[in-house]
């Protein structure tokens, strides 16, 4: 049994972070806030309207003793927060009035407090959409410099290893340029949640120049960018799957790859290869799947599927708080 999220949350523990759960009217969000606080994996506030959540919680039978309350109406750094955030986007055509109604929305107000190191990261998308949770964490959080594009990861877990799979939710056809920050952002959260030196797969249908396609040529462009900006990873590309994970094929396929057939972290060329390939691992290898969680911001603003269980709000905090650990 692999204990990967087990020492996520262990990890978890040790760097008391206070995390955001901006879903706050949410069952599963007070449910869960009950868990993370119960088992010290963070600080958590909820945010969002007061009443609302105080009476869930009790209709739950959930106590809050030692769960933070924000609600936006009430603050004090509102009126701070809307002027923020208007100076932010007012070249966008964004009106003070359009700012003052978007700041009371509790997940953009979350943002905001995540922006302004009020707390260190934010979980979302029980009640809110994934766009939304992009919107917010893109306009307000923003990404750092060296990345061009927010992405997601998967934490894909088998009995033996534990896989990075990446772009598998938000980016359907990346550039060169974004395929590149792709995998950078994947290895360094590879590195942070399972304590293993990331080795890196650009992955294709072709092998080393086996097959010759505009789509091959972008994987390795994008491979030869990654080589470029970041220099201290182990990446290789352009390879097949088989290549890049079994190594008595990677000698064949591939002699002197750096990789050596042993990728633990895999970038997909196009969402359509990622999704697919996440939920045939999930769905008929047997799997667990974690995510998708988002990478390329600034600081951890995570997402969540509306599906998603009380407990998966924790997994997902738990990881918020190691991935955004320096």
């Amino acid at each position: 049994m692999n204990t990967i999220i087990a020492d996520i949350k262990q990890k978890a523990k040790s760097l008391k972070k206070h995390i955001l759960l901006p879903d706050a009217t949410d069952e599963r969000a007070i449910q869960a806030a009950r868990i993370i606080t119960d088992e010290k994996i963070a600080t958590i506030t909820l945010v969002g309207p007061q009443t609302e959540i105080l009476t869930k919680a009790k209709n739950l039978g959930v106590a809050l003793d030692g769960i933070n309350i924000v609600d936006p109406e009430e603050s004090k750094d509102l009126e701070s927060f809307i002027k923020i955030y208007y100076e932010l986007r007012k070249s966008k055509g964004m009106t003070y009035e359009e700012a003052s109604k978007i700041m009371r929305r509790s997940l953009f107000f979350a943002a905001m407090m995540v922006r302004e190191d009020l707390a260190d990261g934010s979980v979302a998308g029980s009640l809110s959409a994934t766009s939304d949770v992009l919107r917010a964490g893109i306009q307000i959080i923003g990404m750092p410099p060296e990345i061009s594009v927010v992405s997601s990861f998967f934490l894909i877990v088998f009995p033996e290893k534990v896989y990075t799979f990446s772009d598998s939710g938000v980016v359907p056809d990346p550039t060169v340029e974004q395929l590149a920050d792709i995998a950078i952002s994947a290895s360094g959260n590879h590195r942070r949640l399972t304590g293993e030196d990331p080795r890196i797969a650009m992955l294709s249908f072709s092998t080393k120049g086996s097959a010759s396609h505009p789509k091959v040529e972008k994987v390795q462009k994008a491979t030869a960018l990654v080589k470029q900006k970041r220099p201290d990873l182990i990446v290789d590309g352009e390879l097949q799957l088989d290549a890049a994970i079994v190594p008595e094929v990677a000698q064949r396929k591939a002699p002197g790859s750096p990789v050596e057939g042993k990728a633990n972290v895999l970038i997909f060329p196009d969402l359509d290869a990622g999704n697919i390939s996440y939920k045939l691992a999930q769905r008929m290898a047997g799997a667990d799947a974690y995510g998708p969680i988002v990478q390329g911001l600034k600081k951890p603003f995570f997402d969540l599927s509306r599906g998603c269980s009380a407990d998966d709000i924790v997994t997902v905090t738990a990881i918020n708080v190691v991935a955004g650990a320096l």
